[in-house]
């Protein structure tokens, strides 16, 4: 089977870039550029988001699943020593894609995400061959010809909202209302108007815990669309949620005990629908011998946070 990464990117306004492009007093302090550049906004009846040039990467949360299992795992600015690890952050994320060739899907990643991580890894000289072959040159896969990360209408990338909505913009749902909708737990604590203020609070760990739940927001909705297109029969999709469940029982954060809190049992839903399949089990097969189901991994290194569960990968068809 092909690997599966879902994303999601938390970002905060660029004022260093603001200072380059302004040619701000250097005297000024971050807060008094921020400020001039808000008023400037309002006075031509802009609002003060910033262009996507001008979205400094904060966060970059995966769910990653593989042959071995399922992932969640956190690329994180620290700015240690007061500078920023923006491209570090873009770096790790563009490299995944080079190891792993995986099938991207996003929330509007193709309206937001992936132009921004674009933009500034341009900015910071990041590295993304495997991304950016569109089976052109004469070393590239001629697979992307015809199936590539950037065409709109290719699917190695899937912007769940974009092609739900069959690419017009009036007809996007939003992810926490798609998510709620089809049974799981949606938002839980800030939304993206809060992360700045969570930011300049100090408050980066929950604005990392806030985009990870996005992240399983997105790849369980990524579940739901497989079963939609017949790429997961019925008993394969619980299966699945059941392994995405067993994954988040598994980390040891608060954000995910109040995720799973939140988040009706499928079956439940499945059996009131009459589309009852067969009851969701951990695992059909460990990946290590007997090896049980719910071995978790926890690393916690620089720039990254990672939980891996292992399990069985055989209910995903090829």
């Amino acid at each position: 089977m092909a690997p599966v990464l879902a994303f999601d990117i938390e970002t905060i306004p660029d004022v260093a870039g603001l200072r380059l492009l302004r040619g701000a007093d250097p005297a000024l302090s971050d807060a008094d550029v921020y400020a001039a550049e808000i008023a400037d906004r309002a006075a031509r009846n802009k609002s003060d988001f910033m262009p996507l040039y001008l979205q400094r990467v904060l966060v970059v949360s995966c769910v990653f699943r593989g042959n071995r299992g399922l992932q969640v795992r956190s690329f994180v600015d620290l700015e240690r020593d007061g500078r920023s690890e923006e491209a570090a952050v873009i770096q790790q994320f563009f490299d995944r894609v080079d190891d792993h060739r995986p099938q991207l899907v996003s929330w509007n990643g193709g309206g937001f995400d992936l132009p921004v991580l674009q933009q500034r890894g341009l900015r910071h000289g990041v590295v993304a061959g495997r991304y950016w072959d569109m089976g052109q040159d004469q070393d590239g896969d001629r697979d992307h010809r015809y199936n590539n990360y950037i065409s709109r209408y290719h699917l190695r990338h899937v912007d769940l909202m974009d092609l739900m909505a069959m690419y017009q913009s009036r007809a996007n749902a939003p992810l926490d209302a798609m998510a709620k909708l089809c049974g799981f737990p949606g938002k839980l604590g800030m939304d993206g108007s809060q992360v700045y203020g969570a930011y300049l609070d100090g408050r980066r760990d929950e604005i990392r815990r806030y985009c990870e739940t996005d992240a399983m927001n997105t790849y369980l909705l990524w579940c739901r669309f497989e079963k939609m297109r017949g790429r997961l029969d019925q008993a394969s999709y619980l299966r699945e949620i059941a392994l995405a469940r067993a994954a988040v029982a598994a980390i040891d954060e608060p954000h995910w005990a109040e995720y799973l809190a939140a988040w009706p049992v499928e079956g439940d839903s499945a059996r009131e629908t009459g589309q009852e399949g067969e009851a969701p089990q951990a695992s059909d097969a460990a990946p290590h011998g007997d090896a049980p189901i719910a071995i978790v991994e926890t690393t916690t290194e620089t720039t990254t946070t990672e939980t891996t569960i292992y399990i069985d990968s055989s209910s995903i068809r090829a």
